[in-house]
């Protein structure tokens, strides 16, 4: 008998594949979504070798439309819905790849908010179920030289705020899980590497991972992972918004002094 079944998006490396293991480790059967099929088999071997839990795989490109109904047609009934896959580019957003920023705002925004309402009405008619959103510490702010990326965790947050009062009065809950700077290979892929950003402290995607999955059990709307990243979001409240932002840019900016 198991807890019952999670759905992760993005499960394939990163903070997705660390909820996907803690998932298993709490006896959840899993159901993974991402690119790399070979990858997500080898996760689900160990996961079933070692916890005992069924694992599905679902190869999906999240960021084509029509995938998330793909999605739900071929995933079980779902107790808990992560969604976490997500991109980002650096850069002048005139400058950068007009189809690159689009598909961010697709699976950043248009993914989640899809599979979240095809779940979510099954889960309210059940009286039953929980949903994770990754969003991020980018989400209080504007972000210059990744502003289709702020904007879109800010647009998750939003959203994940606004639906989790309209279930409140059920066993539905739904939590935004809102990292800082992470050991993962985002800031590679979004181009980053070189940014102050990238110097400070970083948290481990397992510590990230389980705030998360601590914070959508205890159905906290908001998990903010480490105190001196909750700090920093309440000063983001209440110093100037032009002030915000231009910290924002000099902290994304290469340290090498070149404009991103």
């Amino acid at each position: 008998m198991t807890e019952g079944t999670a759905l992760v998006t993005g499960a394939s490396e990163g903070i997705g594949y660390e909820l996907t293991t803690i998932f298993a480790e709490n006896g959840y059967d899993v159901v993974m979504v991402a690119r790399s099929e070979d990858r997500m088999k080898e996760i689900a071997d160990e996961l079933g070798e070692d916890f005992g839990v069924s694992v599905q795989v679902i190869k999906k490109d999240l960021s084509v439309p029509g995938s998330s109904e793909e999605v739900y047609e071929e995933a079980p009934e779902v107790d808990v819905l992560v969604n976490n896959a997500g991109i980002g580019t650096c850069g002048f957003f005139h400058e950068n790849d007009v189809r690159r920023e689009v598909d961010t705002a697709r699976l950043n925004v248009e993914t989640p908010t899809h599979l979240t309402r095809l779940f979510l009405e099954d889960m309210v008619e059940r009286d039953e179920g929980r949903i994770l959103n990754v969003s991020s510490m980018a989400a209080f702010q504007p972000g210059p030289t990744m502003a289709v990326y702020y904007a879109t965790k800010a647009y998750l947050l939003s959203f994940s705020e606004a639906i989790s009062n309209e279930v409140k009065d059920t066993d539905v809950s739904v939590t935004a899980l809102c990292p800082g700077p992470t050991e993962t290979a985002f800031i590679q892929k979004a181009g980053e590497q070189n940014s102050r950003i990238n110097e400070g402290e970083k948290m481990s995607q397992r510590t990230v991972a389980e705030a998360g999955y601590e914070g959508l059990m205890n159905e906290k709307r908001v998990v903010v992972p480490g105190f001196k990243n909750r700090m920093l979001v309440r000063l983001t409240k209440i110093a100037p918004k032009s002030l915000v932002i231009r910290v924002a840019r000099y902290l994304q900016e290469p340290t090498s002094g070149e404009k991103a």
